[in-house]
């Protein structure tokens, strides 16, 4: 469970969200501005000490304290894995695919350390690019390989700001249901901030609806996010 008690400001920007989330997924929904990205910025511990942000709050995971600003205390690498998946790949130009799913396990053995990468790699459809580099990627492998990076640590909380980006709908799909399934069985939490209402829809997921950086709303996808899905339809039909 994912405790959240959080207060921040972004210049003219002000962001308030209290909340828990006990489900397996949660959908970060809303219109561009509304928080997603910050919220999940907040809860990998970034962005705190940027010129004009001011933050305040607690964040607490499977009760264990991640962020109190009151004790000065942020999210520390050690006290509870997790893993920060966003649009931007941000893989090492100079290091091949291999290399990059694997730069987080250097502690493991080295038969076990392939072992894991190819599992990965496995899990994310991109056993061919193993020995690529990220300049011969495109923008849709790329996120396959970031996402195999951030997974192979074995993180408890995986937090995922639209990191489907450059995947027609069929990959992105296909992509969801084997790491659902994946983050099931290694009792993984994810919590993924997107703009598709049928992303939310096609796993499942608890939806927690944000505008203007507040909470509208919390609770099953199907209910929380009908309105948007019934707006979505409107708009085609009306074109």
């Amino acid at each position: 469970m994912l405790e959240i008690e959080l207060e921040a400001r972004r210049g003219g920007f002000a962001f308030q969200v209290g909340c828990r989330l006990a489900a397996e997924w949660t959908v970060v929904f809303g219109p561009s501005g509304s928080g997603k990205s910050t919220l999940l910025r907040l809860l990998a511990g970034l962005d705190r000490d940027r010129p004009g942000a001011t933050t305040s709050g607690r964040v607490v995971f499977d009760g264990e304290v991640l962020t109190d600003t009151g004790r000065g205390l942020w999210v520390r690498p050690g006290v509870r894995r997790s893993a920060l998946v966003t649009q931007q790949p941000a893989l090492f130009p100079h290091l091949s695919v291999i290399a990059n799913v694997g730069f987080g396990l250097r502690h493991l053995d080295r038969t076990v350390r392939a072992e894991r990468v190819a599992e990965m790699l496995e899990l994310v459809g991109a056993t061919e690019l193993a020995s690529r580099h990220p300049r011969q990627l495109s923008g849709g492998q790329a996120q396959r390989i970031a996402l195999a990076r951030a997974l192979a640590p074995a993180p408890k909380l995986l937090l995922l700001d639209e990191p489907f980006s450059a995947l027609d709908g069929a990959a992105s799909d296909a992509l969801l249901d084997g790491l659902q399934s994946w983050l099931r069985q290694n009792r993984v939490q994810a919590v993924m901030a997107t703009h598709d209402v049928s992303d939310a829809l096609a796993i499942g997921a608890e939806a927690l609806l944000l505008r203007q950086g507040r909470m509208a709303a919390l609770g099953p996808a199907r209910e929380v996010l009908e309105p948007e899905r019934n707006r979505l339809v409107e708009r085609l039909e009306s074109h």
